[in-house]
Parts: C-alpha cells; sequence; structure tokens
C-alpha cells in the first residue's frame, strides 16, 4: 500500500489511543521518575581547526572572593550577568579552567595541565577527562604552556609526584620560566604568592632535563605558532593555529571571566604581574579577534571555551562557537 497523508492520518484515526501512563509516566507516582544524576557528563569537546583537532578538557571550577577582581564594582557586575543569563551571587565569582589537547599529524600536545585538587575540591578534574577522552598520558610528546600558574600545572604528576606525562617535553616561554625560578622574584613576593611559585617550581621539576624554552613569535610546530600576551605574567603566551583556511587563538588568561571582563574589560585580577598591561594586550585582543571575525579560546572562558567576540556598544560581547561535528 502506497502511505498518503489521508492513508497514514485515517490509519491514526482508527488505532486505540495508548493510555496516559503508558505515554507519560503515571502521574503522582514518585517511583516512576528516575532520581537526579547531580553530576555533569564528563569535560570534554572536539573541534576542528582545518586538519588539527583540538580537544578542550575541563579541569573544574573555582570560587573567589570579589576582591580577587581588580576594578569589581557590584552594580555593573549584576548589569553585565544579567545581560549573559548567568546567576549572580554576591561577594564570589567563579572561574572556570580549562586545558586543551592539540592533535596534528606528527604531535599530541597537551595545553595547560589544569589545577591541583589541593587548591579547591571542585578542581583537578582534568586528568579524569584525559582519560574519558581517550588519551592515554604516556602518548604525548609534549605540554605546551600559555605561562606558569598554578592552575595551568595541576595534572602534571601522579599521586606519587612522578611525571605523570613520562615522554613529554615541557615547552614554556623563556620569560615565564625565568621569572617563576627567579629567585629574587620569589623574594620580594608576599608571602601566599611564595606559595604559588614554590607549588609551580614543584609541578614542573621533574621536567627540568626535558624541557624547551622560547622567545617572542615563533612557529613552534607546523601550524602553531606562539603570540606573546603580556601582563598577566611576563612571558604569558597564546597560540594561534592555523590549518588550511581555518585558524583558531587559544588565548590563555586574557580573559579569566566570560561574565565579566568582556563587559568590562578594564578589570584585571590581582594576579595580573602588570595590570595596565594586562588591560591593554585585552582590549588588543579583544580588538583583533572582532575585526577579524577570529575563533578564540581560553583557559578561562566558560567551558569548552570556544568562541567569538563582537563589539557591543561600547564593550565587547563573547559569542559560543557553533556545536561541530568531531
Amino acid at each position: 500500500m502506497i502511505i498518503t497523508k489521508r492513508t497514514l492520518l485515517k490509519g491514526m484515526a482508527a488505532a486505540p489511543l495508548a493510555a496516559p501512563a503508558l505515554v507519560y509516566g503515571t502521574a503522582g507516582n514518585a517511583e516512576s521518575h528516575a532520581a537526579m544524576a547531580g553530576s555533569q557528563v564528563p569535560g570534554y569537546y572536539r573541534y576542528r581547526v582545518g586538519d588539527i583537532e583540538v580537544t578542550a578538557l575541563l579541569d573544574g571550577y573555582n570560587v573567589m572572593p570579589t576582591g580577587f577582581v581588580l576594578g569589581y564594582d557590584e552594580d555593573k557586575a549584576r548589569e553585565s550577568t544579567a545581560k549573559s543569563y548567568r546567576r549572580f551571587v554576591e561577594g564570589s565569582v567563579n572561574i572556570p579552567v580549562n586545558g586543551y589537547v592539540i592533535k596534528t599529524n606528527s604531535n599530541l600536545i597537551l595545553m595547560d595541565a589544569g589545577a591541583p585538587s589541593l587548591i579547591s575540591p571542585t578542581l583537578g578534574g582534568l586528568t579524569g577527562n584525559l582519560a574519558a577522552a581517550g588519551f592515554d598520558p604516556s602518548e604525548f610528546d609534549t605540554v605546551l604552556f600559555t605561562h606558569l600558574h598554578p592552575d595551568h600545572v595541576g595534572a602534571l604528576l601522579t599521586a606519587e609526584g612522578t611525571k605523570a606525562f613520562p615522554n613529554a617535553q615541557l615547552i614554556c616561554s623563556e620569560a615565564d620560566w625565568g621569572f617563576t625560578h627567579n629567585d629574587d622574584v620569589r623574594a620580594a613576593s608576599p608571602e601566599e604568592f611564595r606559595g604559588m611559585i614554590d607549588l609551580v617550581r614543584n609541578f614542573v621539576a621533574p621536567y627540568n632535563e626535558n624541557k624547551s624554552l622560547f622567545s617572542g613569535e615563533k612557529e613552534l610546530f607546523t601550524g602553531i605558532t606562539s603570540i606573546p600576551l603580556p601582563g598577566h605574567t611576563p612571558g604569558h603566551t597564546g597560540y594561534a593555529i592555523h590549518s588550511g583556511t581555518e585558524s583558531l587563538l587559544i588565548w590563555g588568561d586574557v580573559v579569566h571571566f566570560t561574565t565579566l571582563q568582556f563587559s568590562n574589560p578594564s578589570w584585571g585580577v590581582v594576579f595580573d604581574t602588570d595590570p595596565a598591561l594586562a588591560v591593554e594586550t585585552r582590549l588588543k585582543m579583544l580588538d583583533r579577534a572582532s575585526a577579524d571575525r577570529m575563533a578564540v579560546a581560553g583557559m578561562h572562558i566558560d567551558f569548552p571555551g570556544f568562541g567569538y567576540v563582537e563589539i557591543s556598544g561600547d564593550a565587547y560581547q563573547h559569542i559560543n562557537a557553533p556545536w561541530l561535528p568531531s
């Protein structure tokens, strides 16, 4: 029989109506409903840049007091939070933490390694999400850093304190390595900053014999070029990824708060080594990304971090990148 609109409707009319309980479940029966999961799905997401595959890994998030934000104004924060359809929490701000895996034809690279769970129980998920995404740490040939802060080195070590990536070379800007390992800088830092420096030194130490340092803008791998983005740290670096006609800039910590800093780009964070330079770099990158319609990603952009920048009045707006098949 040929199915037409008429025969389909006729068949539907002749079919007995299903009992409501079979379609919707038994009304009022709590036992028929599954309990809430109480947890998210594994935090990884694939993104293609031509022939290069970039996988975002969620490490977690950290809750910080608003005093962490330089220039913070509660009224403006409420306004920008409402505009971005996010929840406003008085007195605190959430900072997501991401890492990225870059798979080329020749290399398997981890870009930044998340935060150790000792900082907060809501952090330290990068290792688990790395496994969930199907990666074996022993297969990585490189761990590449945007900069050396505690929330970027956490997955480097096993629970026993050995290399988590036994075959990987550590690559970092010379300026950032030198700054972190300068004892005069450490001695001049506030006590809480010294603890941060010591933690980072401890996590990178096992890789000291297999590291490579670079300066300025340099093609480190085919299709991957370093872009100096100073201010947050002296050697803070982004990486431009190019393949075919497609590109992506992973800009590290240019932005820490999707909700706040696109609307208020002059706001910084207390860990900015040079706050004025950090603002200058942020404004340059926001303008460049908007003008060039550049795809960007960041370690503290809401997961998975891929998106675009548009000018919105006298501020900016982050537009999530459309979903892509792997």
